[in-house]
């Protein structure tokens, strides 16, 4: 069994127990290494191609030694200048023994990512759900004053000059649906309001909500 694999920018032939050098990684000498840029793999005859890598592969390595490649003299010359230029230059070099080919090893490196990211997911979720409750537990002080309002009743509060969507959505967020909730806003509330949904108190005055909510609520 051979693959085609990435290594460190490089593509390479390999099979196991195979020896190979590459550009100098990071590991150390004697470290695990495994790279699941798998472009080919070839099973006796059955060819997988990968698009571009094939999900799932894994090439696992032996880190074996760092070291430096032979020296490549680099010349350079300018004509009627006057100008040379002679450099030496070695690569430093990883060498790499194949351990082994796979073709399912990252399936359950996924499923643990998978496990991790479900986890993550549900944290995320029962963040979101603690601060909602706690908007709606500090929207309670100002909903007693305007009242509250059903989401089917809810008007279009973006016929309100300085309500876009995110601002609308904000509001409808901490229970407030209606003109006729707005046009009861107080200089308490709008205080209170502007520290839950970062709408400021000032954008509410000077915006005139409540003259709007008015205004709509006589149409």
């Amino acid at each position: 069994m051979y693959a085609i694999v990435e290594i460190a920018g490089q593509q390479f032939k390999v099979a196991k127990d195979q020896k190979i050098y590459v550009n100098r990684l990071a590991e150390d000498e004697g470290a695990n290494v495994s790279f699941d840029k798998v472009l080919l793999a070839d099973d006796n005859g059955n060819v997988t191609l990968g698009a571009p890598a094939i999900d799932g592969a894994l090439v696992g390595a032996k880190v074996v030694k760092h070291l430096r490649g032979d020296k490549v003299i680099v010349f350079k010359k300018k004509r009627r200048k006057g100008y040379k230029k002679k450099n030496g230059h070695r690569q430093s070099l990883t060498q790499l023994e194949i351990v082994d080919i796979s073709l399912s090893g990252k399936k359950k490196e996924s499923k643990k990512e998978d496990s991790k990211k479900t986890e993550a997911a549900k944290d995320a979720s029962k963040k979101e759900s603690k601060t909602s409750e706690n908007q709606a537990s500090d929207a309670n002080g100002f909903l007693k004053n305007i009242g509250t309002a059903k989401k089917e009743d809810a008007d279009n509060l973006k016929e309100i000059n300085g309500i876009g969507p995110a601002y609308e959505k904000r509001l409808n967020e901490v229970g407030i649906f209606t003109y006729e909730q707005i046009s009861k806003l107080k200089e308490a509330d709008m205080e209170e309001l502007s520290s839950i949904d970062g709408i400021t108190r000032e954008k509410i005055e000077s915006d005139e909500w409540v003259k709007q909510a008015k205004a709509l609520l006589k149409n």
